[in-house]
C-alpha cells in the first residue's frame, strides 16, 4: 500500500518532500502531478525504479523515457543543446513541452533510445516537481499515469483523480496529491536532435509554438 502525501501546491511542506525525495534515493516510486498529466516516475539514477517504471507501464526498452529537470541549465548536463534549440527553448521554459534531445554520457542507457541516443526531456511548470527535483538533484522519471490492460487499451483515462489512486495504490511506493485534478491534455512535443527542428507532437501550448516559430 503506497504512503499517501497531501502537499500544498503553492509551497510543498519541506519536510514531507525531504521524506519523499530520500524514498526516491532508496528506489520509491511514486504518482505525482506534473503541469500536465499525472504522471509515474523515480529517480532516474536508480536502475531497479527505472526498470519497476518499465515493467508497470509495460514499456520494452528500447522505449526512452522522459523525465524531468529543474531549469534549462540543468538540461544542459543531460542533453546536447543547440544554439537554436537554446533559443527556442529559453522562451517555453518552465512550460508543458518536451523536447528531444542527443543526450550525454550521464543519461542511462535503460532511459535513452538505444538507436537515435535521444531523450524527452521536461521542466514543468509546477510547484510540486520542482520542490522534488530541487530536493532530489537529480532528474526524475515522467511518464503518464494512464495504465493499460493486456490489449493495449487505456483503463486510467477520464476517470477521477482517486479512483486513480485506488488503481496504483498497489503498484507504487508513494502517492502524491496536491489537490488539483488530473488532466489529460499531453505535453507539445518539439524534436532538436536533428538540424532542423519539427514537431512530433500538438498538446499543451501548441498555440504559443505555432504563433513564434515555424516548423514546417
Amino acid at each position: 500500500m503506497a504512503t499517501l502525501y497531501e502537499l500544498n501546491p503553492d509551497n510543498p511542506q519541506s519536510r514531507d518532500i525531504e521524506q519523499i525525495t530520500k524514498a526516491l534515493k532508496k528506489g520509491a516510486i511514486m504518482l505525482y502531478p506534473t503541469d500536465t498529466v499525472y504522471a509515474i516516475g523515480c529517480d532516474m539514477n536508480v536502475k531497479s525504479a527505472v526498470e519497476r517504471v518499465r515493467t508497470l507501464k509495460r514499456l520494452s526498452n528500447d522505449k526512452p523515457l522522459t523525465f524531468l529537470c529543474s531549469s534549462l541549465s540543468h538540461i544542459s548536463e543531460y542533453a546536447i543543446v543547440s544554439d537554436d534549440a537554446y533559443r527556442i527553448m529559453k522562451r517555453l521554459i518552465p512550460g508543458p513541452y518536451t523536447f528531444l534531445l542527443p543526450t550525454t554520457k550521464l543519461v542511462p542507457k535503460l532511459v535513452m533510445s538505444p538507436k537515435r541516443k535521444t531523450t524527452g526531456i521536461r521542466v514543468p511548470d509546477q510547484n510540486v516537481c520542482q520542490a522534488l527535483l530541487q530536493s532530489l538533484d537529480n532528474p526524475i522519471i515522467s511518464t503518464s499515469a494512464h495504465i493499460v490492460d493486456e490489449d493495449g487499451n487505456s483503463i486510467a483515462e477520464n476517470w477521477e483523480k482517486f479512483r486513480l489512486f485506488d488503481e496504483l495504490d498497489k503498484q507504487v511506493d508513494i502517492i502524491i496529491d496536491d489537490y488539483s485534478n488530473p488532466g489529460f491534455d499531453v505535453s507539445t512535443i518539439l524534436d532538436f536532435s536533428t538540424d532542423k527542428p519539427s514537431v512530433i507532437r500538438q498538446g499543451l501550448g501548441w498555440k504559443e509554438v505555432e504563433n513564434w516559430f515555424n516548423f514546417d
